[in-house]
């Protein structure tokens, strides 16, 4: 018998009545040395229960391979240290999750089949995810409260009613999990649509709904779903996540409190959706693409109970004090804020451009037309194309199906535009100065599409390159994974701007490690890496103006900044602050 149980109106644990009171928390978006802290702060709020998805692309990037289950992706440790807390866990395997996660945990070298249907009975499709969990259950199973441990449900899929309707892909994937030695509860979760909740329910497993506003309205079509049972709000949207160029979007502590009150009130159990968000760290963001593609942003602090760094924001105290008068909180001081480093400033005094040092990065492919990057055997960060342009003059560059997702484009070393997918870019015009001229691209992927028909979506050049309706041939394409940076021959800056793609370098001192954000006025776009951690992208643009510095990334005395600046400038400092700018906020 499973420990967590359901009656006609509530859930029992091991035979007592219980409430589920949880929050999400990403352990592959917080760092291992801080999973601790974040867990007895959950506690600390009042939360039974901690819920976190897996990532199948993380835990699995190889189909041949192992299962990756190390440093960010110690789940077996996390779950440990859950149960040191005395906190349950509800895991969400997926094998989709959406999650503003590259690909939406999907692996790349199952997307990029075009052949094969995701998220359906398709045999293909549920053969890859059987192989999956013939390697992931075995370590979990473990960790399930059948064994002692502190999982008390698993979820089947993820919102599948607004995406399909296959009942047969469902069913497989609940037999999958029943028959690998799941004993526990399963659930689904859908927003609270009708037909969302019909299409991604399964008979026997108890159906579950996604909301932040309007709790009533949807508690009350849950209910004529599921006319029996507790119910049960899986995501509780608290807050919400930011894309390039958007606004920060934040929601007033006291709305979300009272809405978690009508929830509470109604003997619902409930997720916040995020407890504490933390970082979409190095590729690992995802993007929306409905009418356009929309990258979403390295934060992911989605205005949640504990901000981006793990401090209590307002959303702490609000839900402490609902959550105290339905449930009880632990008689214990509220946290404090952790401490912050001193604002230090970073002279970056060693440059290494970027383009003349791709031979030596990675070795080029040769094709004859340029390919996508997924066929170069990478499926993040950057791909160099490159060729020659065989007559001078005025010309127009098209890029047939576009770009995957920004790329720079450059003539004999120059600069010479930008092409981005969000604006549907096919075409530049160009001044070729020689015949035989090198024609460079520079292509970012700038994060997989998490949501929707789109998941898979290459990435790099798409299509043929002509100019003036010639076709160009005979390229030289370099992936850029840019994991290992030691082969960077930096030399010190003359204090000259810098007008090509270019790593910069410089250190900075420490007396004793603590959370620190770096701003970086005057850059322009690129990637951060510190002591060889990639903190993740940064753009002008916005809305997030600072990167997020966890303390054990640090260590006392010398400390390394290396910048990946995409286009020119004139700035040799970094500034590491005690202060988050997320950019201007947008209240819903």
């Amino acid at each position: 018998m499973p420990a967590l149980t359901t009656t006609s109106d509530g859930f029992l644990l091991h035979g007592e009545p219980f409430r589920i009171v949880s929050g999400a928390l990403h352990y592959f978006r917080v760092h291992p040395g801080l999973w601790s802290d974040r867990l007895r702060k959950a506690r600390l709020m009042g939360l039974n229960t901690v819920e976190t998805y897996l990532p199948w692309n993380h835990h699995q990037p190889d189909p041949e391979g192992l299962l990756v289950l190390d440093g960010f992706l110690d789940l077996p440790r996390f779950l440990e240290l859950a149960q040191d807390e005395g906190l349950h866990v509800l895991l969400r395997p997926g094998p989709f999750i959406c999650a503003e996660w590259d690909g939406g945990g999907l692996p790349d070298w199952l997307t990029s089949d075009p052949d094969i249907r995701l998220r359906s009975s398709d045999p293909r499709f549920t053969g890859a995810v059987d192989r999956y969990l013939d390697l992931l259950l075995p370590a979990l199973r473990p960790h399930l409260a059948a064994a002692g441990g502190p999982v008390i449900a698993v979820q089947v899929e993820n919102e599948y009613g607004a995406y399909g309707d296959d009942s047969a892909y469902l069913k497989h994937l609940a037999d999958a999990f029943r028959s690998r030695g799941v004993e526990e509860l399963l659930f689904t979760c859908d927003q609270a649509d009708p037909e969302h909740l019909a299409a991604g329910s399964l008979p026997g497993v108890l159906t579950a709904s996604t909301f932040g506003s309007r709790v009533e309205q949807c508690l009350g079509r849950l209910r004529e779903y599921q006319t029996e049972g507790p119910l049960f709000c899986a995501e509780f949207w608290i807050g919400w996540f930011d894309h390039w160029g958007g606004p920060h979007h934040v929601r007033d502590a006291a709305d979300a409190a009272a809405d978690l009150d009508r929830l509470l009130s109604a003997g619902v159990s409930v997720n916040l959706y995020m407890f504490h968000g933390g970082t979409n760290f190095g590729f690992t963001n995802g993007a929306n693409h409905k009418h356009a593609y929309e990258p979403t942003i390295t934060s992911y602090d989605y205005d949640a109970a504990l901000t981006e760094c793990g401090d209590p924001g307002p959303k702490y105290h609000a839900f402490r004090e609902v959550i105290a008068r339905h449930v009880g909180v632990p008689d214990e001081p509220v946290p404090a804020p952790g401490p912050k480093l001193p604002p230090t400033g970073v002279e970056l005094d060693g440059r290494a451009p970027l383009l003349p040092l791709v031979g030596a990065l990675a070795a080029p492919v040769r094709t004859d037309d340029p390919v996508p990057l997924g066929r170069l055997g990478q499926h993040t960060g950057y791909v160099l194309y490159r060729t020659v342009l065989p007559a001078s003059g005025d010309g127009l560059l098209h890029f047939a199906g576009g770009v995957g997702d920004r790329a720079q484009v450059f003539v004999d070393g120059a600069p010479v535009g930008v092409l981005e997918r969000e604006r549907h870019d096919e075409t530049l015009p160009v001044r070729v100065p020689r015949p035989g001229a090198t024609l460079e691209v520079l292509v970012e992927n700038m994060g997989g599409v998490n949501y929707g028909p789109r998941i898979g979506a290459p990435k790099g050049l798409l299509g043929p390159v002509s100019c003036n309706g010639t076709v160009l041939r005979g390229w030289e394409c370099h992936p850029l994974p840019l994991d290992d940076l030691d082969a960077v021959p930096f030399t010190p800056g003359d204090g000259a701007a810098v007008t090509v793609p270019a790593f910069h370098r410089g250190t900075f001192e420490v007396d004793t490690p603590a959370d620190a954000f770096l701003a970086l006025p005057g850059w322009t776009k690129g990637q951060a890496w510190v002591n060889g951690f990639h903190l993740g992208r940064y753009w002008n643009r916005g809305p997030q103006h600072t990167l997020y510095v966890p303390a054990p990334v640090l260590r006392p005395g010398t400390n390394e900044l290396v910048l990946l600046e995409l286009h020119g400038t004139a700035a040799t400092r970094a500034q590491l602050t005690d202060t988050p700018d997320l950019g201007p906020e947008n209240t819903w």
